[in-house]
């Protein structure tokens, strides 16, 4: 399977809870889709237009067919979804901003990791790039950014050199620049205080590090900011900071006190829309693996391995 393909496979399971928060519609058809029914979910979708015409709601529900339909490689009935839903939503836009509301962005979002997804796996993976990389110029100052870096990364990053971090806030021991780990393997583990899945992922970073550590591997864990703590209360930067400390003492001990760089920045350069995103960068800086979403000690163990020439 495609690495495309299985990151959107992960998504649609990670994104389930926001997919009923957003409406019935939404709800119903991502039911439909599980069930790989999507005469259905085109029935749901075209029962509700009839009733309440093109809403946000609308285009974000028929977005998740093409997710669907992608993560089935039925790449021409995903390309069909995702192209509506890009048609749908550009039609909106021409009466509201993008980030009035939380289901127009979802529903471009996806659209356009769609169509770089079908684009990749038809063998244009070249074309697909290009192609990202002007959405992400005509929507680099909006909340859908991320996403489109973190498809250009998936299709381009790795066998490149890795970005360098922006080191300029930290918690735990101090970073050291990328550039100054020749010789050694790094895997850099971008997680957030608020993340389940990122303490779920701690047991197998902690095997790493104690099969690894000692043949060359740094863990480097980058974190950021996101305007709340517990229970999404409003936060300043600096209590923010305080919290983000006290969860990394409390969940993320079993990783010593791994150097962990807090900077926005970072997550934009490394697509990080979805956590936690896993890179492992060689001994010579290559970039080997890059990896959206919680992964195995299997797999991280053989990347690692790899990227350590052992």
């Amino acid at each position: 399977m495609r690495r495309g393909t299985q990151v959107i496979l992960a998504g649609l399971a990670a994104a389930w809870c926001a997919a009923a928060a957003a409406g019935n519609l939404v709800t119903d058809v991502r039911t439909a889709i599980a069930q790989h029914n999507f005469t259905r979910g085109e029935n749901e979708l075209q029962a509700y237009r009839a009733r309440q015409g093109v809403t946000p709601e609308y285009v974000e529900a028929l977005s998740w067919l093409g997710r669907g339909a992608l993560a089935a490689r039925s790449y021409d009935r995903a390309d069909a979804y995702a192209a509506e839903a890009r048609k749908l939503s550009l039609d909106l836009l021409k009466t509201r901003k993008l980030d009035a509301e939380p289901h127009l962005p979802l529903a471009l979002g996806a659209s356009i990791e769609v169509q770089s997804q079908v684009l990749a796996a038809r063998g244009a993976r070249d074309q697909a790039v290009v192609f990202l990389r002007q959405e992400l110029a005509r929507y680099g100052g909006t909340s859908i950014a991320m996403r489109i870096q973190k498809n250009i990364n998936l299709l381009s990053l790795e066998g490149k050199a890795a970005p360098p971090l922006d080191l300029r806030q930290w918690l735990g021991t101090k970073p050291v620049p990328l550039a100054q780990f020749k010789g050694r393997a790094v895997l850099l583990f971008f997680w957030a205080h608020w993340c389940g899945d990122c303490k779920g992922e701690v047991p197998v970073l902690a095997e790493l590090m104690r099969q690894y550590g000692r043949r060359g591997l740094a863990l480097i864990g980058p974190t950021q900011h996101y305007g709340y703590v517990q229970g999404g209360e409003e936060a300043t930067q600096e209590r923010e900071t305080a919290y983000i400390d006290a969860v990394r003492r409390q969940y993320y001990a079993p990783l010593g006190n791994m150097p962990a760089p807090v900077s926005e920045q970072n997550f934009k350069v490394y697509g990080c829309s979805t956590t936690p995103t896993l890179v492992l960068v060689d001994r010579n800086g290559i970039v080997r693996y890059y990896h959206p979403g919680a992964a195995p000690y299997e797999e991280l163990a053989a990347r690692v391995a790899a990227g350590l020439g052992s």
